[in-house]
């Protein structure tokens, strides 16, 4: 079942029947509307089996510390995210270089290519599906060929990749990720973001296409990028006031180095480019000396982290 949510939290899907699954657990912040959605879906979140994760980003792990916590759900991720949450290293969940919250979780279950997850009625087949992250998974569904994106394509946009920073070889990547795809003959697919399709074939080769440009002129996908990481930025923290976007940008990781990586600049010198790109594209805007993000969000309480969310700080186990 579809569970559709609102930024900052990406989309969930709640597998029902014998063994209950939920993949993705949405941002943090959100954990409340996450046990709404699973008891409004018909799952009592106590009787979860399993929680999957598509990727250890903030806005699909996010939920998670706190249905371990309250239920003691088991977690399953693909083993090289697993082994990084599991082992504490700092760059656990891309946190720190996209300075995005995410409590402390830890990994049960490791999933490699070609596992299968046992929902009861259901079996989902585990595809290794690199780019967005390298640890990145989708499901497949072939008795229904139905398919699970996570985040390796979106009906209405592209995945941002981490190619100038963190992982360089992400867009070729993505593109053997999407051939795959489009080999199975999905019938219907949702991702993480954006609205379900039953036209799986046209959204992958669109990104396809995307991704094509992109080799082309990379800038255009460092442009990608830095929209879709700020704006999320934005998101989370209910703006951020002029006199402090500056300083804000020249402490984050992925803003340096698309700076100097991407565009040959001096982080100083690309926070102005970078702004007039974000209210020219309308993915921000100015509200009384604030730059708020446009897209359609909710914002995330005062203090509503449990724990530590910078993974250097978490608990060891």
């Amino acid at each position: 079942m579809f569970l559709p949510r609102t930024y900052p939290s990406a989309h969930s899907l709640a597998l029902r029947g014998s063994r209950p699954i939920l993949v993705d657990t949405g941002f943090g912040s959100d954990a409340a509307e996450t046990e709404r959605l699973l008891r409004a879906a018909g799952i009592e979140p106590a009787t979860l089996m399993l929680v999957v994760h598509t990727h250890h980003h903030s806005d699909h792990v996010g939920g998670t510390a706190y249905l371990r916590a309250r239920y003691g759900v088991p977690v399953a991720a693909h083993v090289l995210e697993a082994m990084r949450v599991n082992l504490r290293f700092p760059d656990a969940c891309d946190a720190v270089w996209l300075d995005q919250p995410v409590e402390a979780y830890s990994v049960d279950l490791t999933l490699e290519e070609g596992a299968v997850i046992d929902a009861g009625s259901v079996q989902l087949e585990v595809l290794h599906t690199p780019g967005h992250t390298p640890g990145h998974i989708s499901l497949w569904e072939p008795r229904e060929r139905v398919l699970l994106l996570g985040d390796a394509a979106h009906s209405d946009d592209v995945a941002w990749l981490a190619v100038f920073g963190l992982y360089p070889q992400a867009l070729e990547q993505a593109c053997a990720s999407l051939e795959r795809l489009l080999n199975l003959g999905a019938r219907l697919a949702y991702s993480g973001h954006g609205a379900p399709t039953d036209q799986p074939r046209a959204v992958l080769e669109a990104a396809l296409a995307r991704y094509a440009r992109w080799y082309e002129d990379p800038q255009r996908l460092a442009w990608h990028a830095c929209k879709r990481i700020l704006a999320f930025a934005l998101m989370i923290r209910d703006g951020i006031a002029r006199e402090e976007i500056g300083p804000y940008l020249l402490a984050c990781p992925w803003f340096r180095d698309h700076a100097r990586m991407a565009f040959g600049m001096n982080p100083q010198d690309f926070v102005e480019p970078l702004l007039q790109e974000m209210l020219r594209s309308r993915a921000a805007e100015w509200r009384q000396d604030k730059l708020v993000a446009l897209t359609p969000h909710r914002v995330p309480g005062a203090e509503w982290a449990r724990g530590p969310t910078d993974p250097a700080a978490w608990e060891p186990l």
